[in-house]
């Protein structure tokens, strides 16, 4: 029989799409106030993988990774979600998106993403959100999955998760300042 416990917090993720750098400023600003101060940014890379967000965002649009300093439990995610869709919505221009915001959390062991979105992978979690199983730990390495979208694939942004995956691990056992 197995004995139920909490896992262990993670550490919060956020990848988010832009095209106008005065809106990339200040949704930074507002994720760090509601999220707490950053100890990673990534510099804004193109995001060639899809014209999907091309009609409501616009063309030449940039991907930039965040990472957190403090650690989230891991239940929190659907609230995570809420709250970034908060932001998305502050800077709505004529009711189209020019941020999309992509929250998620990173343990030793997986990439999680939120995401409001059904389908036969995702797990429901509460208030209208879903669980994407995104990577998974492997080998000692993050491994994709037949879902897993393009860009989480990539080999920067994995890098990006070797780097913070130490932090995490790091702060999990106190032994270096997050």
């Amino acid at each position: 029989m197995s004995h139920p416990k909490a896992p262990r917090p993670a550490k919060l993720i956020i990848r988010f799409l832009f095209c106008d750098f005065g809106v990339q400023a200040k949704v930074l600003e507002a994720l760090v106030s509601d999220f707490g101060p950053m100890d990673f940014l990534s510099e804004p890379g193109d995001f060639p993988y899809t014209d999907y967000y091309d009609e409501e965002m616009g063309s030449g649009i940039r991907r930039q990774t965040a990472g957190f300093v403090e650690l989230v439990e891991q239940e929190a995610l659907p609230g995570i979600k809420l709250r970034t869709n908060e932001i998305e919505n502050r800077f709505l221009q004529n009711g189209k998106r020019r941020v999309n915001i992509d929250p998620g959390i990173l343990s030793l062991e997986r990439l999680v993403l939120a995401t409001g979105k059904n389908f036969t992978h995702r797990v429901y979690l509460g208030e209208g959100i879903y669980a994407d199983l995104t990577l998974i730990y492997k080998k000692g390495a993050y491994r994709s999955l037949p879902w897993t979208y393009p860009d989480y694939r990539e080999a920067d942004f994995l890098h990006y998760l070797e780097v913070m995956r130490k932090k995490l691990r790091y702060a999990q056992e106190g032994i270096f300042p997050r």
